[in-house]
């Protein structure tokens, strides 16, 4: 999605900077404009603030 999250489906282990694992589901919408007030994980906070548009490719 354009200036929007980073969108992740599927089992995944997330792990912070010290390798402690966040708590996850099926789909987590990840932060990449660094408003978040719940990083690394998307609050909205984004909306009509982030005008970066480049998108991420498909990893498997």
């Amino acid at each position: 999605m354009d200036r929007g999250p980073y969108i992740v489906k599927g089992e995944i282990e997330l792990l912070d900077a010290e390798g402690n694992a966040f708590a996850t589901k099926q789909q987590v919408a990840l932060c990449r404009c660094g408003l978040s007030e719940n990083k690394p994980f998307c609050d909205g906070t984004h909306r009509g603030k982030f005008e970066d548009c480049v998108r991420a490719s498909k990893v498997l």
